[in-house]
């Protein structure tokens, strides 16, 4: 049974960076074809994919947060890390870590975490 799990500030100053960290066991995040997405839900909006990092290490990102997104991994940890710059409030969000399958997709959630952007 692979979990993951969200960790990181619940409360971000706007223009600065949101950092995030997903702890996965149960499954290691090099293997073969899995992808490792970060996924966010304002509230009172719908879900939104930010990007993934593959099991070999190749990244993702939606064109409409590409510019401010970066996703990183630690192979010894199992970790897969999410960096998000110059951030609003309208970056409030649950953000949720995912792992998904080339082809079939995600199958696997986080519990989520809150994120607060404000002064």
């Amino acid at each position: 049974q692979v979990q993951l799990q969200e960790s990181g500030p619940g409360l971000v100053k706007p223009s600065q960076t949101l950092s995030l960290t997903c702890t996965v066991s149960g499954g290691s995040i090099t293997t073969s074809y899995y992808y490792w997405s970060w996924i966010r839900q304002p509230p009172g909006k719908g879900l939104e994919w930010m990007g993934a990092i593959a099991y070999e290490g190749s990244n993702y990102y939606s064109p409409s947060l590409k510019t401010r997104t970066s996703i990183s991994r630690d192979t010894s940890k199992n970790q897969f890390s999410l960096q998000l710059s110059s951030v609003t409030p309208e970056d409030t969000a649950v953000y949720y870590c995912a792992r998904g399958l080339f082809g079939p997709g995600i199958d696997y959630w986080g519990q989520g975490t809150q994120v607060i952007v404000s002064s």
